[in-house]
C-alpha cells in the first residue's frame, strides 16, 4: 500500500491534470479559492485556502492533513474516499519468479523412450472459454463505436434551469423548471443556495422540482449534473419590512412585530419571550435573525456606508460568547462581520465579499467588545476601499475589495437576545433610516 505522503502526491497530481491550470507553482491566491469552492461543490466538505496553500507547499507546515482533508480531495479526485485512492493507486504485486508456470515443462514420469511409451486418444482441447471471451470484447467494442456514432455531443443550449416563486410572503416555495437529458445524467440534484449542502436530489429525467424557502435572502440556486455546476439562477425572497426569525431545524420559528417592537423605536426580543419560543432558557447556539431584505435602488456595492447601534442583552449564563453577526447582503456576494465577548474571539469568521478570513488563524481580537453594552458599528466602501469601524475607530481595512453588486437587504444576528437601535445606510445620493422605513 501507498503511504500517505506519496498517495497524496499522486492525488494532487491527478487533481492538477483535471484542472488544466499548468504548474501549481504559478496558482494565485484566486486559484486556490476556485479550487476551494470546487471542492466543496463536489464533496460537500470545504477545504480553506490556507489549508489547499499548505498541501501544495505554498506554506510551511510540518503537520500531516486530516483524514477529512484527505478524504475531501480523494472524493474530489474521482474516488470513494482516502482508502479507496490508496488502494486502486498502489502498486501490483509482480508475479514470483519461483512459481512455474502453465508453459514450463514437468518432468517425466517414466525412464521408459518416448517412443515406448504406450499412446492414448487426447481429449479435445476446449475453446468454450476463449471464444467467450472473444465475443464478450466484441459486444463491449461493438457497443462503445455504436455509442460514438449514435449519441450525439451534448448541445449546452438544450440544458434548461429556470424557476418562479409561488408567493410574496414566507415561507415561499419555489418551483425550478429543469432539463439535463442533453447531458445523458446520471444523477442531478438542486442546490439551493451557496451552501453545498443544501442539495436535494432530482429524477434526472425530470422537469420540476419544488423547494420551500424559510428564509429571506438572495439565493444562487445551482443545477448539478454528476458532480458539476450547469446552470445557476438567482432566486430573490424579500420582506415586507423588517422580518424576526429564531433559526431552528428543521424549521424556523417566526416572531411577529408585536413580539420584537420595544419602547422607543428600538426593536429586539426579550428572554421571556425567546425563551418561550424554545423551550429552553441557554441561548448560546441559539440565533435570533432580523430582516430587512428588498431593493434599495440607487445602493451599490461600490459605494455606500452601513451605521448600526446593537447590543446583545443575554447574560454569559444564557449565552456564553453573545456573539452578533451583520450582513450586507448584495447581488453578488454578502458582507459578513462578526463580533463578541473578547474572550471568544477565535470562533468569529469575517467575510468582505471577496476575501474570507478565519478566528481560527487570524488575530480577530480588535472584533472583540463588550457585547452587554451598546456598540455602533461601520462598514463601509469607497473606491474599492473596504473599512470595518468600531465605536467609532476603524479596526479593518482592505484594499482592492470587489463590490457586492447592488445592495438587496441586510440582516443583524444575536445569539440569544439583542436590541437595534440603529440602521442606516448611506449611498451617493441618499440616506436611509431603516428604522423608520414603512
Amino acid at each position: 500500500m501507498l503511504d500517505n505522503a506519496t498517495g497524496l502526491e499522486q492525488c494532487k497530481r491527478l487533481i492538477e491534470a483535471s484542472l488544466g491550470w499548468g504548474d501549481s507553482a504559478s496558482w494565485t491566491n484566486e486559484d486556490f479559492e476556485t479550487l476551494s469552492d470546487r471542492i466543496a461543490d463536489k464533496t460537500s466538505v470545504r477545504l480553506s485556502v490556507s489549508t489547499l496553500k499548505r498541501i501544495w507547499g505554498k506554506v510551511r507546515y510540518d503537520s500531516s492533513p486530516t483524514m477529512a482533508t484527505l478524504n475531501a480531495m480523494a472524493r474530489y479526485a474521482g474516488f470513494d474516499g482516502w482508502r479507496d485512492l490508496v488502494a486502486q493507486t498502489a502498486q501490483q504485486p509482480e508475479a514470483n519468479p519461483a512459481q512455474p508456470t502453465q508453459t514450463q515443462a514437468t518432468p517425466s514420469l517414466s525412464a521408459q523412450p518416448a517412443e515406448s511409451q504406450p499412446t492414448r486418444p487426447q481429449k479435445p482441447r476446449s475453446f468454450v472459454t476463449p471464444l467467450i471471451i472473444i465475443t464478450l470484447a466484441i459486444a463491449v467494442l461493438l457497443s462503445f463505436i455504436s455509442a460514438r456514432i449514435i449519441h450525439k455531443p451534448a448541445d449546452p443550449t438544450a440544458i434548461r434551469f429556470e424557476h418562479h416563486e409561488t408567493s410574496d410572503e414566507l415561507p415561499n416555495s419555489v418551483v425550478f423548471d429543469y432539463d439535463a437529458t442533453a447531458l445523458n445524467p446520471k444523477k442531478v440534484m438542486i442546490q439551493q443556495s451557496w451552501d453545498p449542502t443544501r442539495r436535494e436530489k432530482v429524477d434526472p429525467e425530470g422537469k420540476q422540482h419544488t423547494s420551500i424557502y424559510y428564509y429571506p435572502g438572495f439565493f444562487r440556486a445551482k443545477l448539478v449534473v454528476d458532480g458539476e455546476i450547469k446552470r445557476q439562477s438567482d432566486v430573490y425572497i424579500p420582506t415586507k419590512g423588517w422580518k424576526a426569525i429564531v433559526a431552528r431545524d428543521p424549521l424556523p420559528v417566526y416572531l411577529s412585530a408585536k413580539e420584537t417592537t420595544l419602547d422607543s423605536g428600538r426593536m429586539g426580543i426579550k428572554p421571556a419571550i425567546l425563551e418561550a419560543k424554545t423551550g429552553s432558557p441557554v441561548f448560546t447556539n441559539r440565533w435570533v435573525n432580523f430582516f430587512d431584505v428588498h431593493e434599495f435602488p440607487g445602493m451599490s456595492g461600490d459605494h455606500f456606508t452601513f451605521q448600526t447601534t446593537i447590543r446583545n442583552t443575554s447574560t454569559v449564563e444564557q449565552s456564553l460568547c453573545r456573539k452578533m453577526q451583520i450582513f450586507v447582503m448584495g447581488t453578488e456576494d454578502p458582507i459578513v462581520l462578526s463580533f463578541a465577548d473578547k474572550g471568544c474571539i477565535s470562533g468569529l469568521n469575517l467575510y468582505t465579499g471577496s476575501r474570507a478570513i478565519s478566528g481560527k488563524d487570524h488575530d480577530l481580537s480588535a472584533f472583540g467588545c463588550s457585547s452587554g453594552q451598546w456598540q455602533q458599528i461601520t462598514c463601509a466602501q469607497e473606491n474599492g476601499v473596504f473599512t470595518v469601524g468600531l465605536d467609532g475607530k476603524p479596526i479593518y481595512t482592505l484594499q482592492r475589495n470587489k463590490s457586492i453588486g447592488g445592495i438587496i437587504g441586510v440582516r443583524i444576528a444575536f445569539e440569544g437576545t439583542g436590541e437595534i437601535k440603529e440602521v442606516i445606510l448611506k449611498g451617493r445620493d441618499k440616506t436611509l433610516d431603516l428604522l423608520k422605513q414603512p
